[in-house]
């Protein structure tokens, strides 16, 4: 482990919690009722880890006291549980640098510049940050951001008013998002996928077949092969056929679905003991080797561990009052949220209601 100077540029706070995962947003609550306030920095652009980007429509059943939810219900819910304690988020961007500063704080820096100083990190990775599936095309890495977007989470910041519209992919997220862009006012909309099969719902591509129908979406079967752009702008790709020929497609923005896959990432180059890729902690506080380094979910690793979320949901507990007596200390009175008027206004309760 490195020890760095401190910037004066940093963001203080008590917890920078990396990943916004499940178990990432349940520690956010389980700090929040020791009265601690967290930063959040996710690859993703959204919260919800693997739940929203894996398995949204997909049951669960194993989540103590709910008979099933889907995963997106699950984010939600966990959404709505830390929302009295106002996590800072910091979203669409990696953790690149992790070093100790000579106070004994920790400084982190992301692939977007920003800066952060905490007294404690909780590492809720996963198996490593979720990052869009790249295409590899001369030229495309110039154009990401402006012209090529790797799955946006939102249409509505894109410019896509009276732009050539391709969106390529042929899962769930690629249909709908072919069809969302439609109520942008799009100059055309093609939907390119390399055979002429999608994976979504009855109802989305009984959507999409009306709007083939009607020649507002296109549906190109084929592989990218070239780009043409004009400085920073795409103005078209050249894409291969089912039958082996080339074909010129108009493309000013270029929406990409291709998938998402896990990387350990910078987490393997920040001087911390690995496992078989994972984090080793002390079951009792669940720090790794470094003090106020702590590890929950999936990226640890203990005697006994079993990747559920249940589990996950064990460790941020335990991690929360380890966290905070470390801060203080001392000892943490335990307390109850069924009786206890301090973690009753933490959580904004109103006694009147009882909710």
């Amino acid at each position: 482990m490195t020890t760095a100077h401190t910037s004066h540029s940093a963001i203080e706070t008590d917890v920078v919690v990396i990943g916004a995962g499940a178990v990432g947003m349940f520690q956010v609550f389980q700090l929040g009722l020791q009265g601690l306030h967290s930063h959040v920095i996710d690859a993703l652009p959204h919260l919800g880890g693997q739940c929203a980007q894996l398995y949204p429509d997909k049951p669960i059943y194993d989540i103590p006291g709910i008979k099933a939810c889907s995963g997106a219900e699950l984010v939600e819910r966990l959404r709505e549980q830390m929302a009295p304690f106002a996590p800072t988020l910091h979203l669409g961007q990696q953790v690149q640098t992790l070093a100790q500063d000579e106070e004994g704080n920790w400084l982190l820096s992301t692939s977007t510049g920003t800066q952060l100083r905490a007294k404690a990190v909780v590492i809720a990775a996963g198996v490593g940050s979720f990052v869009p599936k790249t295409l590899k095309v001369d030229g495309i890495e110039t154009l990401v951001g402006t012209s090529v977007h790797y799955h946006p989470a939102t249409l509505a910041a894109l410019p896509l008013q009276g732009q050539h519209v391709l969106v390529h992919g042929g899962d769930e997220l690629a249909v709908q998002a072919a069809i969302d862009a439609l109520a942008h006012a799009p100059a055309s909309v093609t939907l390119m996928h390399r055979r002429d099969v999608f994976a979504a719902p009855d109802a989305l591509l009984a959507q999409l077949q009306a709007h083939r129908a009607a020649d507002r979406i296109h549906v190109l079967v084929a592989q990218p092969q070239s780009l043409q752009a004009q400085g920073s702008a795409l103005t078209g790709i050249e894409v291969m056929l089912a039958d082996g020929s080339l074909h010129a497609v108009p493309a000013q923005q270029w929406l990409v679905y291709q998938g998402i896959s896990p990387k350990l990432g910078p987490v393997a180059d920040w001087g911390l003991e690995l496992v078989k890729k994972q984090l080793p902690v002390d079951t009792g506080t669940f720090v790794t080797e470094a003090p106020g380094i702590y590890a929950v979910g999936d990226i640890n690793i203990y005697p006994g561990k079993r990747k559920l979320l249940l589990c996950g949901f064990h460790e941020a507990t335990l991690a929360g009052f380890s966290i905070a007596e470390y801060l203080t200390d001392k000892p943490v009175l335990l307390q109850y949220t069924t009786t206890s008027t301090r973690l009753h206004a933490l959580l904004g309760v109103d006694h009147s209601t009882g909710k």
